[in-house]
């Protein structure tokens, strides 16, 4: 074989390389270590130390990485980087898709930047808590790849027993699925010896539903909190082969046996599957990166990590203040709907913070400006008895969209907003 044609997968074998290439052509080791590192399809020496070290000598098997930085203000300002290997049986996504991972406890605002990476965009306030923050989320996904279940996110289905008879000293509960049966789970895991035994098992009995305490700790606090069981007893489900398959699971990762990658400093590490400048700029943790203005938009703030953004420009106090009485109207309206209630709840709580950040935060609070959005005045009393249908309710969102266009320029945070006034039009329109 011929030098050219070496790939090597490990950092041993880049090393081995770059002796032959330094012997074979006559050139410092530095620069033969940059050679054999771009024959390992990285983009340096530096890369490769940061990615093969952790790759292992080329193992095929599934893997993810979890990626969290911290920096710790009580401790001098320390910061650092933690990240965990975790081996699975088959790939993250056929454990659960992106979306659902949202929704997987330890797992929040970690983003995939790689299909073998995922990095939280948050900075941690210790090294402590980012190392606990990546146990939990091994922890969870060790529960999905032994039990199968998924994160159960449809709202509309969820059990109305569960509402209406609230499961005695709940607390820490998830609510997961198991898409072969379409069966419904909840785990609970309050802390250890709180829940009255006696009153769950009463629960049981009115609910017809089966409740179980697994021998496995659990994800949230293991050994701290208890794992608990429950499914609809009347739907036929296996309940006993659910239990057997939790609790025969190994003892659970925690903090004080961590076995990651602890490095202290901020430098973005690269996953083995980040070959690319783009996916250098992607494996970015956002809360590292300064925010800055652009044509249309502009931060909430220039603090490192603030990804909320809002259009360029001003509405003005009058524009507020009318914008403002339509909005709190259309909440109170006997004619309005309670889908439209929570978009304009939204849509009130952002213009009240546009409002601050254009009237600066000392002026705002002396002027009492938080009246505008939340507060109650004769004129609002009228313009609500002006509405005497769902039609009047329609015609007065409708005024809103003119006065946001002629105020904002076109970006993201206002078509964001006038989404939910179109929306909110909608519902009221199939309604009426």
């Amino acid at each position: 074989m011929l030098i050219e044609d070496i790939r090597p997968t490990t950092l041993t074998g880049v090393k081995r390389l770059a002796k032959q290439l330094k012997k074979m052509q006559g050139i410092t080791h530095a620069d033969a270590l940059e050679l054999a590192a771009k024959s390992a399809n990285c983009e340096s020496f530096h890369h490769a130390q940061r990615t093969l070290t952790i790759k292992g000598a080329g193992s095929s098997s599934p893997y993810v990485l979890l990626t969290i930085y911290w920096s710790d203000k009580d401790r001098g300002h320390r910061c650092g980087r933690e990240t965990l290997r975790i081996e699975l049986t088959r790939p993250i996504l056929e454990l659960c898709d992106k979306s659902g991972l949202k929704y997987v406890r330890g797992f929040g605002d970690l983003r995939m930047v790689a299909s073998d990476h995922f990095v939280c965009d948050s900075i941690a306030p210790s090294q402590d808590y980012a190392q606990e923050r990546l146990c939990t989320a091994e922890r969870s996904l060790r529960f999905m790849e032994n039990t199968g279940l998924r994160p159960y996110r449809n709202r509309s289905t969820y059990p109305k027993v569960l509402d209406e008879n609230k499961l005695p000293n709940t607390d820490h509960a998830t609510s997961w699925i198991d898409h072969v049966h379409g069966q419904f789970v909840l785990i609970d895991e309050p802390y250890g010896n709180v829940p009255d035994e006696k009153a769950r098992a009463a629960w049981a009995d009115r609910t017809g539903w089966r409740i179980e305490k697994s021998v496995w700790p659990g994800m949230y606090r293991p050994y701290d909190c208890d794992l608990y069981v429950a499914v609809d007893g009347c739907t036929g489900y296996d309940f006993n082969a659910l239990m057997q398959k939790i609790d025969a699971m190994p003892a659970p990762m925690v903090s004080e046996s961590w076995t990651g990658d602890s490095v202290p400093s901020w430098e973005t590490f690269l996953s083995p599957m980040a070959a690319t400048r783009q996916d250098e700029r992607r494996a970015r943790c956002k809360g590292m990166i300064y925010p800055s203005a652009s044509k249309s938009t502009v931060p909430f703030s220039y603090n490192p990590g603030c990804r909320n953004r809002r259009p360029a420009g001003e509405l003005g106090i009058e524009v507020h203040i009318e914008v403002g009485r339509i909005i709190k109207t259309a909440m109170r309206s006997e004619f309005s709907r309670s889908a439209v209630y929570t978009r304009m709840s939204s849509l009130r709580s952002d213009l009240e913070n546009r409002l601050a950040l254009e009237e600066g935060p000392e002026l705002y609070e002396k002027r009492e400006f938080d009246q505008i959005y939340y507060g109650w005045t004769d004129r609002d009393q009228a313009l609500l008895e002006a509405l005497r249908s769902t039609d009047d309710v329609i015609s007065t969102l409708r005024r809103l969209e003119p006065k946001l266009k002629r105020a904002y320029p076109d970006c993201a945070p206002l078509r964001q907003q006038l989404r939910r006034i179109e929306m909110s039009v909608s519902l009221l329109e199939r309604a009426n």
